[in-house]
């Protein structure tokens, strides 16, 4: 995909009318997009039980709490924090993908032709969060991995280096992760006036009231999320923002917002399905760290919501504003 197709360019290219061998090639683009995302769910999950295994055997410094010999850097805090992040976001973004994976199976074989399409409009909006978002933040984690064994991390004695590599070619093929946010931008967002966004925003607005505090303190700061990604999507729309340079300056953290707040969403109504016992589980404990989980994606994942409404409404102008001949 070229910025100067049909000498429309990148916005007149992704927002205009589509001819049929364009949409036999984004069916196909798609398709695998979507594997390119569970590619970096996988590479994360790898680095993270990588990341935990080494964790419970390096024995390193004495507790922070004072006395004592050293211990094994999993009782560090900061190490849990590490730690927490790559299981937390790991979590959220395998949840993206199967929940757009179920959404895509159901826009085909599903009886009702509403319920087709409603969620061929949810596939076609998830999508290009499910290849940037996963792809990206599997880079991310394939990092906190390296650094989670410190200098024995860059070296390949421990192999974890070998995971930020696999992982760092995801966010180029089938699409780089910048085409993914014009993508969901212009041909998602904008050509349907933010229908299909407004259909999910919608669903992420309904979570049930919990009697469990804890419950009800993560459904808040799933519902303060929410509301940010409709701030971003009400000044993306608006007819009176009409500068195109800076919307689009704003598309790679508009992306990231929507996939934080989705994956926060499933986040949340996993952590509800524990709650009320989940049937088939295999345990209480398995449930408990369900709720944990989620609990710290609300607390350290969910706030990074904020930071990218800034970025979007605000950051456009010192994108743009640099002279060329000044790089």
């Amino acid at each position: 995909m070229s910025y100067g197709e049909n000498g429309d360019g990148a916005v007149g290219y992704l927002i205009g009318e589509e001819h049929d061998g364009l949409r036999c090639m984004f069916t196909m683009m798609n398709n695998a997009r979507l594997n390119v995302g569970l590619q970096g769910v996988a590479v994360a999950e790898r680095a993270y039980q990588h990341a935990v295994a080494y964790a419970r055997e390096r024995v390193q410094s004495a507790p922070v709490e004072g006395g004592g010999e050293s211990v094994t850097i999993i009782k560090h805090p900061d190490v849990r924090r590490m730690l927490m992040s790559m299981r937390a976001q790991t979590e959220a973004m395998r949840a993206l993908a199967y929940y757009t994976n179920s959404a895509l199976d159901r826009s085909r074989h599903h009886d009702d032709d509403n319920t087709r399409g409603y969620n061929s409009r949810r596939t076609d909006l998830l999508t290009p969060i499910v290849k940037a978002w996963c792809t990206d933040l599997g880079v991310d984690i394939a990092s906190t991995g390296v650094q989670m064994h410190g200098g024995m991390g860059f070296v390949e004695e421990t192999g974890a280096a070998q995971y930020y590599r696999d992982a760092r070619i995801a966010p180029i093929y089938e699409g780089t992760n910048g085409i993914q946010a014009i993508d969901l931008l212009g041909r998602k967002l904008m050509r349907d006036g933010g229908a299909a966004m407004e259909e999910l925003l919608e669903e992420l607005d309904d979570l049930p009231d919990s009697v469990d505090p804890e419950i009800g303190e993560i459904v808040a700061a799933q519902m303060n999320a929410n509301n940010t990604l409709r701030r971003a999507t009400e000044w993306m729309l608006d007819p009176a923002n009409n500068d195109v340079n800076r919307k689009f300056a704003g598309a790679n953290a508009f992306l990231h917002l929507a996939g934080t707040v989705v994956g926060g969403w499933l986040m949340t109504r996993a952590a509800i399905a524990a709650t009320s016992g989940a049937k088939g589980a295999p345990s209480p404990e398995f449930l408990n760290s369900k709720r944990i989980t989620a609990r710290f994606y609300a607390d350290h994942i969910l706030p990074r919501a904020n930071m990218h409404l800034e970025t979007i409404t605000r950051g456009g102008d010192s994108v743009m504003a640099l002279a060329e001949d000044a790089f």
